[in-house]
């Protein structure tokens, strides 16, 4: 809290790969420094067996996932960040390509990680969540389930009282992002308290 800054262990593990926006106007008497706009984490399936684990372990089980597909290596995505003033396509596209690079050069075959909605009120978040759990659903060889301990279920309405339209406009840009190349969506949410998303 000191700090701003949100830590945790799983950092000095990833690679982490960032936007910069080296117009910056310097300041007065110090050295012109370019500033971080934009982020990803980036944590490969080899350094994340030889540490315990992936950072999502905790909230999904992806333990059943990595062993059906043996043959595929991972990456998991993760604190994706944009500044406010920055949340444009242009810097969303920068990121990405930023990842597919490393996704090529690394020879990865599945990207996943975790991606939230803002709040923690399940009901006013129902459209979003039912909409994503009808639309959206992995299927079965490749979905997971969140861990029971934190399991909050994502079929809260019935498919034919949503309103696509508005449920898919109400998602957050990642999101969407994420649903544009083809991404799935697991079985049930977690709601994070301490970050007020689910």
């Amino acid at each position: 809290m000191a700090t701003r800054r949100d830590r945790d262990e799983y950092d000095d593990l990833c690679d982490h790969l960032l936007v910069l926006d080296h117009n910056v106007a310097a300041r007065p008497f110090r050295r012109h420094k370019p500033r971080i706009i934009g982020t990803y984490r980036l944590l490969r399936q080899e350094i994340a067996q030889n540490h315990g684990g992936f950072y999502s372990r905790g909230e999904f089980e992806i333990g059943k996932l990595l062993k059906a597909h043996p043959d595929k290596q991972f990456l998991e995505l993760g604190r994706s960040c944009v500044l406010k003033p920055y949340r444009d396509k242009r810097t969303v596209e920068l990121l990405w390509h930023g990842a597919w690079s490393y996704v090529l050069r690394h020879k990865i075959d599945v990207l996943f990680g975790c991606a939230s909605l803002n709040g923690i009120d399940l009901d006013a978040l129902a459209p979003a969540l039912s909409y994503l759990h009808h639309h959206h659903l992995a299927p079965e060889e490749w979905r997971v389930r969140a861990i029971d301990s934190r399991y909050a279920s994502m079929d809260r309405l019935p498919a034919d009282s949503i309103d696509a339209r508005q449920a898919l406009r109400a998602l957050p840009p990642l999101i969407k992002g994420y649903l544009r190349l083809g991404a799935f969506i697991a079985d049930g949410a977690v709601v994070d308290h301490q970050f007020g998303t689910t």
